[in-house]
């Protein structure tokens, strides 16, 4: 049995990669959200599947303590996969963002992770190789295309695939293999927070496809690497 990890799973592309995990009957899902409600939907659609392998947790990642991941994680002992998706958006013109949007960005889409992953570090240690992926965006991919309003967002990015690269580094001796997914354009509703009435020629579902491959092989061939993931930005 694989345990693994998602965060942000209350909708768009973590619901459905937590729900492409779950089909696999060798995995364990633990699914992590501030949304309740959204992660009690996330619960019936894998129980109409049949699937009975996904656990929800409520919980702000960013005060998340050790008592709380003991708390959560007790039964499952170790920890496998632990995907980074939790993401907020502000589309804001650069000079009218304050200091507070800027905080609000970072502490979901950077901090946050940094919390998890230190809070995991004793459940991902183990003999055989365990995989963080951390989910990147075209925008904080270097000598991408970048768009109005997004500094913030694309700023957070960036620093989240600087954080794999050298997390990849720090934890090799512990077993741990870190990567980032860049993400181009997938039809979510952050998308459309970006670019109102733009359709990608990407669905989150198809894209939660290849994040569950990546996330549970690619760490046999790959690490410490941010790979775009793009057929168009926007």
């Amino acid at each position: 049995m694989m345990n693994i990890v998602i965060t942000g799973a209350s909708k768009g592309i973590g619901f459905e990669t937590a729900l492409s995990l779950a089909g696999n009957s060798r995995n364990h899902v633990i699914a992590l959200s501030r949304d309740a409600q959204g992660l009690a939907r996330l619960a019936k659609a894998a129980a109409d599947k049949g699937y009975n392998n996904l656990s929800t947790y409520p919980a702000n990642l960013l005060n998340l303590t050790a008592k709380d991941v003991q708390d959560i994680f007790a039964e499952y002992k170790q920890v496998d996969v632990l995907v980074n998706n939790a993401g907020i958006l502000i589309n804001k013109p650069f000079a009218e963002t304050t200091i507070e949007d800027w905080q609000s960005v970072f502490n979901t889409n950077l901090f946050a992770t940094v919390n998890l992953v230190q809070l995991l570090l004793p459940y991902m240690s183990h003999n055989e190789l365990s995989h963080i992926v951390n989910i990147g965006s075209m925008g904080g991919f270097t000598g991408t295309s970048k768009f109005n309003g997004l500094s913030a967002y694309s700023a957070s990015k960036a620093a989240l695939g600087n954080l794999a690269e050298t997390l990849a580094e720090e934890l090799k001796e512990y077993n741990i293999r870190v990567n980032c997914l860049a993400l181009g354009s997938v039809n979510t509703s952050m998308l459309q927070d970006a670019f109102p009435g733009y359709k990608a020629p990407v669905d989150s579902a198809d894209m939660a496809k290849f994040i569950a491959y990546f996330c549970q092989q690619a760490h046999h061939f790959i690490n410490g690497k941010i790979l775009p993931i793009s057929v168009t930005t926007p």
